[in-house]
């Protein structure tokens, strides 16, 4: 079952927000990263004279273009799961952590402007960096615990595991 809201884990500013959301929520940013670089493939197909047999050089071009790679490690404990997730050069506010029971997803957009004056010569470069990576968790957590800290780029989640429900004890029968 998913928790439908959970109160964002916002202490400090090095903390991204966390919440509980829904799967579709989730659906609707796939779907959305993948119209996009679905469409950038597309134009790098039709750069290259519409020749047919790279579509898969096209679309991991396309793929790169839009998201950076994260890397993720997963520790599990007893009673609970620690991600530490790789996202340098993004900020705390760049950053959001959404969580189900059993899948955490990480996303985020940095972008950039520099400026440069020569003269009467001016050079605008823009950046824009978006990552997003979705896990499958190996036991449902506590959505509404998730704490999330950002520092040296490197964003540590701390998912509580969901006690596991004792069933009733049996009732001693008189013998």
């Amino acid at each position: 079952m998913t928790e439908k809201s959970a109160a964002a884990v916002q202490p400090a500013p090095s903390r991204p927000p966390v919440k509980a959301v829904s799967p579709e929520s989730i659906s609707e940013r796939i779907e959305r990263l993948y119209q996009a670089i679905s469409r950038r493939a597309y134009e790098l197909f039709e750069r290259d004279g519409r020749v047919h047999g790279n579509d898969v050089s096209h679309w991991t071009e396309a793929e790169r273009e839009f998201l950076q790679p994260v890397t993720v490690e997963m520790e599990q404990t007893e009673g609970e799961i620690v991600l530490h997730a790789e996202v340098p050069g993004f900020a705390s506010s760049d950053l959001e952590v959404s969580v189900e029971s059993r899948r955490v997803t990480i996303s985020g957009k940095h972008e950039s402007r520099n400026e440069t004056k020569e003269g009467e010569d001016r050079y605008i470069e823009q950046r824009s960096d978006e990552i997003f990576r979705s896990l499958e968790l190996p036991s449902e957590v506590d959505a509404i615990k998730v704490s999330a800290t950002l520092k040296d780029g490197v964003l540590k989640i701390v998912l509580p595991k969901v006690e596991p429900k004792n069933p009733a004890a049996p009732e001693s029968q008189p013998a």
